[in-house]
C-alpha cells in the first residue's frame, strides 16, 4: 500500500512529498508499488475518457504517474474511506503557480470527493507552498468535472481563443496577504 512511505503522523516522506487531508478524501503520494493498480486504471477508456481519451500503456503510467518526475509534479493516490478512488496531481509552471490534474474512477464521482480532493490540494498549495494561482483545464464537455472544479472555486479564465479544441482554462487565486 503507498502509505509505507507516509510518516506515521502524515507528514512528509524523504522525497518530500506530504500526505494531504480532505474532509472525504486523503491523498498519499503515488509509488512504484502503485503501478499495477494505476496501469490498470490507465488502461480503461472510462477512466481515461476525459485524460487524453486514450488508454496508456504500463511503460508510459510508470513513466508519468508513480512519482518519477517529482519534485516538478507531485503525484496522488486519492482514497475515500482508505480505499483507493482515484489519481491526482499537481505540477509546477513556476514557484507560486501549476496546475492540477484529477481523476476519478466511474463508481466515485458524483459523491464529493474531487472537490474535497482538490481543496485538499489547494490547502497545500497555497498554504504550505505559498502559490498565489493554481489552473485546471478540463474538457468544456465534461459538465461534471466543471462543476467539481467551481465547487472547489475555480474560474472560467478563456472562452476558447487560442485553446486546444474542447478544452477551457479555470484558475484558482489565492487572496493576498
Amino acid at each position: 500500500m503507498p502509505d509505507a512511505k507516509v510518516t506515521p503522523d502524515g507528514g512528509t516522506t524523504p522525497d518530500g512529498s506530504t500526505t494531504l487531508h480532505g474532509r472525504l478524501t486523503r491523498l498519499v503520494p503515488t509509488t512504484e508499488a502503485d503501478l499495477d493498480l494505476l496501469a490498470g486504471w490507465f488502461a480503461t477508456p472510462d477512466f481515461v475518457a476525459y485524460w487524453g481519451g486514450v488508454p496508456l500503456s504500463r511503460t508510459e503510467v510508470a513513466a508519468k504517474y508513480v512519482g518519477r518526475r517529482r519534485p516538478r509534479v507531485q503525484s496522488y493516490l486519492v482514497l475515500a474511506e482508505g480505499a483507493p478512488v482515484g489519481y491526482a496531481q499537481f505540477w509546477y509552471a513556476d514557484e507560486a503557480e501549476g496546475g492540477i490534474d484529477l481523476v476519478l474512477q466511474p463508481d466515485a464521482q458524483g459523491q464529493g470527493l474531487g472537490p474535497d480532493a482538490t481543496r485538499a490540494l489547494l490547502a497545500h498549495l497555497g498554504g504550505e507552498l505559498g502559490w498565489r494561482r493554481v489552473t485546471v483545464d478540463p474538457v468544456r464537455e465534461n459538465a461534471r468535472a466543471v462543476r467539481a472544479w467551481e465547487k472547489a472555486g475555480f474560474r472560467q479564465v478563456t472562452s476558447g481563443t487560442g485553446e486546444r479544441l474542447g478544452e477551457l482554462l479555470m484558475e484558482f487565486r489565492f487572496p493576498s496577504s
